[in-house]
């Protein structure tokens, strides 16, 4: 019998009248919601030591036999704040050391938000396009077979209709929460119960990055920002 998920190519030989078939593995890119997946691990003080992660090594832990990572998707901004970015720049650079990692940028803007009570005007950042360039991602990739399942990594209900459109496509869909973060709404959306990836800290660990990481194309070591590795607790 073949297992379910598995596509049955043109026979590649035969001997002796009999076909030899190859098994041709589920394509499966995951699309990560970086601001919902920081704030997740933000939520949870034990969480924060999970910052400098390997995202590939991470959710190719998830993978059934009978499929292959095509790429992980990351979307996120840049953040005015100067430490803030360096220490976001550093994870991106280490990641982008695996050619699977594909990183894709919004915007921050600024916003101010006015108190009615005091009059006073509060001045906050906001991230733009990043759910919009999500949703669009997942339509085309689907739209163009580029993957036979796609893992959304977001609590953000926004998703839904460019998950919709993907399922219709034929594409598989599957719902991973970011550690700490729900949505009812995302729940739903899939045939299949989200997964929530509290439930698997010991991935988490097994996905750390070294301390140091030598950035090829640079022959520069990188090593994780000092407050990182104080969470860390070394």
């Amino acid at each position: 019998m073949i297992p379910l998920g598995w596509k049955i190519p043109r026979p590649a030989h035969h001997s002796v009248g009999l076909f030899f078939y190859s098994m041709e593995k589920q394509k499966v890119i995951v699309y990560v919601d970086g601001f919902n997946f920081y704030y997740g691990l933000k939520s949870n003080p034990r969480w924060k030591r999970y910052y400098w992660l390997d995202m590939v090594s991470l959710f190719e832990k998830f993978l059934r036999p009978n499929q292959e990572l095509v790429c992980v998707k990351y979307f996120s901004a840049r953040p005015e704040n100067v430490d803030k970015s360096q220490r976001q720049n550093a994870f991106f650079q280490a990641n982008q050391e695996n050619p699977r990692f594909k990183l894709i940028l919004g915007k921050y803007l600024k916003k101010e938000i006015k108190c009615f009570g005091c009059g006073r005007t509060i001045y906050t950042h906001e991230e733009k396009e990043s759910d919009v360039r999500i949703a669009t991602q997942i339509v085309n990739d689907a739209n163009l077979h580029n993957c036979d399942v796609a893992i959304v990594v977001s609590a953000d209900s926004d998703m839904i209709p460019a998950i919709e459109l993907a399922v219709e496509s034929g594409t598989q869909v599957y719902i991973y929460f970011p550690p700490y973060q729900h949505s009812n709404a995302l729940n739903n959306a899939c045939r299949t119960k989200a997964i929530a990836m509290q439930q698997y800290e010991k991935r988490f660990k097994q996905s750390l990055l070294p301390d140091v990481v030598h950035l090829k194309a640079a022959d520069f070591d990188l090593h994780i920002p000092e407050k990182w590795l104080r969470l860390q607790g070394k």
